[in-house]
């Protein structure tokens, strides 16, 4: 799997590039704040078609424009795709893969996966839930794209369902569009949980080994999925026992105004050697955990996809020691890379490679190797 070229108009400080990629290491070198991750952000809508960098679209819009466009050719074992994103100031976003207008998130199958380190990604361990949950999405929905159709349509029943909750007016009637609500929201609730469940349990098969080899046998990974909604023996019974749990918290909802149950309020914890990592892990094994998280991710929808996803390294190298550099780098030979760096000696780990290097300034390239 691979991104063969790229095409760029208004998109951020790009004003109209085409860009040709190698299939194995792809190279931005610049200063900060000359358009690097803004390939990077690309690459990354035309696989989810939206960007890790925000929910704004109007934001990647160039600031004096009113309209962007990305158009990518990306190439796998099976088929080559043609991706296009149009945005507009004043209109909803257009996606065509293949000249075909898809209509929502359920038909968006682009056929290209990604897998994106940065140095924000610290924030898995140390920041709050929301992080965390982020991760799962993500990762799901790039094995199974129906997963984050079903992630939408949850959020807006929700949306109702806590609207209804802050109502002053809360009467029978209002009563029984609850229960309809929570109908609704057990069925497609019980679904993301159930699949964060099936896909941090394969995660960790990877985990446990990737975590070991770093650490040289002297750490022990382990990872919960955290969920206030039981999880029993059949989809069935998880639904019932999730309509009884929303009920015995309706006064504390309606108190709030808000809905406290459900796969919107889950957690993944991390323990290394029995210490949970957020608390007690070093700075050291907090990136550690995440090169092994971000590693296992890439393993994982090798196996599934029968591909490698494309990485995508965001001034991650700068971050890392020597020799978890070089155990990233091992695998590089396998996939295709897109790597940021301020300065070509960052990339020494890499010089047997095949790789292509571009020198960016300001929104323009200029192309080495």
């Amino acid at each position: 799997m691979n991104v063969e070229s790229i095409r760029l108009i208004n998109f951020r400080n790009y004003h109209s590039i085409n860009i040709n990629f190698n299939e194995n290491i792809n190279v931005f070198v610049g200063k900060n704040a000359q358009g690097k991750t803004n390939l990077l952000e690309a690459i990354y809508m035309c696989s989810s078609g939206k960007s890790f960098r925000n929910n704004k679209d109007k934001e990647i819009i160039n600031f004096e424009k009113k309209e962007a466009y990305i158009g990518a050719n990306i190439k796998n074992n099976r088929f080559d795709k043609f991706v296009e994103l149009k945005l507009d100031r004043e209109k909803s976003k257009i996606i065509r893969i293949n000249k075909t207008e898809i209509k929502n998130y359920k038909e968006l199958n682009t056929g290209l996966s990604v897998v994106i380190f940065s140095p924000d990604d610290l924030k898995l361990v140390k920041d709050g839930p929301s992080e965390r949950r982020t991760f799962l999405d993500q990762g799901i929905s790039q094995i199974k794209p129906v997963y984050n159709y079903n992630i939408n349509r949850y959020n807006k029943i929700l949306f109702q369902r806590n609207n209804l909750l802050k109502s002053s007016r809360l009467n029978k009637d209002m009563t029984s569009l609850l229960d309809v609500f929570d109908v609704q929201i057990s069925k497609i609730g019980t679904s993301i949980i159930l699949e964060r469940q099936k896909f941090l349990v394969e995660l960790y098969k990877s985990c446990k080994l990737i975590h070991s080899n770093l650490t040289l046998n002297k750490e022990e990974l382990y990872l919960k999925y955290h969920t206030n909604v039981p999880i029993l023996s059949s989809r069935e019974d998880i639904e019932k026992q999730y309509i009884n749990v929303l009920k015995k918290n309706l006064n504390r909802d309606i108190e709030y105004g808000t809905t406290e149950i459900g796969p919107h309020r889950d957690d993944i914890l991390f323990y290394i050697n029995d210490k949970e990592v957020k608390t007690y892990g070093s700075q050291g094994q907090q990136r550690t955990l995440v090169l092994t998280l971000k590693l296992s991710e890439i393993d994982l929808i090798k196996n599934v996809i029968g591909t490698y996803p494309v990485v995508l390294l965001d001034d991650v190298f700068s971050e890392l020691d020597e020799e978890r550099r070089m155990y990233l780098t091992r695998s590089f030979n396998e996939m295709q890379v897109f790597i940021t760096v301020t300065d070509a000696v960052d990339i020494k780990s890499i010089d047997n490679y095949d790789k292509t290097i571009f020198y960016i300034e300001g929104g323009k390239l200029e192309k080495r190797g």
